[in-house]
Formats: C-alpha cells, structure tokens, sequence
C-alpha cells in the first residue's frame, strides 16, 4: 500500500514536469515573432533615416523665377541682327534650372548687352549663389557704360531669384553678345515659363 502511494506520487510529479516543458516550448513562437517584428521596424525606421539623394546641377537656380512680366530696362538697346527673329523658335541647350534643356523656346525680345556671372550672396540670407547666369549690364545699380572685368564689384537690380535685388556681387566674367527673352514649356513639369531672363546666342540652336 505504502508503495502503490509512492508510484502514485511520481507519476503526479512527472506529470506535472512535462506540462511544464509543454508550456515552455508554447510560448517560443511568440519570442521568435517579436524578434521578427522588432527587425522590421528597424529596417524601416534606418530606411527613413537615409538622407535624399543628392540634385543636379541645376539645383543652385532652384529658387530661380522661371517667369517674369516681360519688362526690360528702358535704356536696354534691341538687337537688329537677330539670329532668332521674335517669335520664331529655337531649342534651349542649357540647364539652368530643371526642365529648360530641350525645351522648344519662343523667342520674345533679342537684346545687344553685356551679359555677366555673377556671384552673390542674397539680401534674404542663406548660402552663397555661386556662378549665376545671367545678370546683363542694364541689371546693375548705377551701371558704367565701360564693360565690369573680373572682380569688380557691383549692387544688383536684377530680381531673378529672391534675395538678387540690392545684393552685392563679384562679376566672374563678361560678355558682349546677344542675349534672348524666352517663352517655353518646361519638360519636367508641363508648366508654361513666359518671358524667361536670360538665355545667350550660344544655348539656343535651330529646330530641326
């Protein structure tokens, strides 16, 4: 009798020893999900932190206004040679802002000037505008009628971008040429540009 207790006794012991493995090996799933799901969200939260590729080139124009009212100075002198006769078109070869390469322009004003780049640092504050094209010799504050060289320093009256208008700049280089008011559809957007400032000679070429 005292036996049959005994064996009685541990068989309710191993019983109780292997509900207890049985609960272990229940709850593991749950461990390796939370894992799983933990990873996850790492990879997302690393994915978001990614800094942005880097623009183009032409991001120093981003706050260019692409349009304007299609005044020009009063003293600035019309071409009579033109290459592109007013309203006549030609394609765009330059990038100076996203879009403009490519597009097909409708001339709107040719002009005899000086055309310069500039480099400046805007009355609105913020990073210097480096090699800015184009800035023509009308567009500056009290402007001589001898060409500015390299270096010199000049008050701007152009309002290309914000903060250009009354900021001082360092002329990079000049030019005498042909300078072009320009109307076009940008090519990234779809956005009709009208009486875009400026485009020289030699970033237009004929439509084929």
């Amino acid at each position: 009798m005292f036996k049959k207790k005994i064996l009685i006794g541990i068989v309710a012991l191993l019983a109780l020893v292997l509900a207890a493995c049985g609960g272990n090996e229940e709850t593991a799933p749950d461990n390796g999900t939370d894992t799983e799901n933990d990873s996850t969200e790492n990879t997302e939260m690393n994915e978001e932190s990614q800094p942005e590729e880097e623009s183009d080139e032409s991001d120093h124009h981003s706050g260019m206004n692409h349009s304007s009212s299609g005044e020009v100075p009063e003293d600035l002198a019309n071409e009579e040679d033109q290459t592109y006769p007013v309203g006549s078109e030609a394609l765009i070869t330059t990038n100076h802002m996203g879009g403009m390469e490519g597009a097909i322009a409708t001339i709107d004003g040719a002009y005899d000037t000086t055309v310069y780049i500039v480099t400046y640092t805007p009355t609105t504050g913020g990073e210097k505008v480096e090699d800015h094209k184009w800035v023509i010799h009308e567009e500056i504050e009290n402007a001589e009628e001898e060409t500015y060289e390299p270096g010199d320093e000049v008050v701007l009256e152009a309002d290309h971008m914000e903060g250009m208008e009354g900021a001082t700049a360092t002329i990079d280089s000049a030019e005498d040429t042909t300078v072009y008011m320009v109307s076009y559809t940008d090519t990234e957007t779809g956005e009709e540009v009208e009486y875009h400032k400026w485009v020289t000679e030699e970033e237009l070429s004929p439509v084929e």
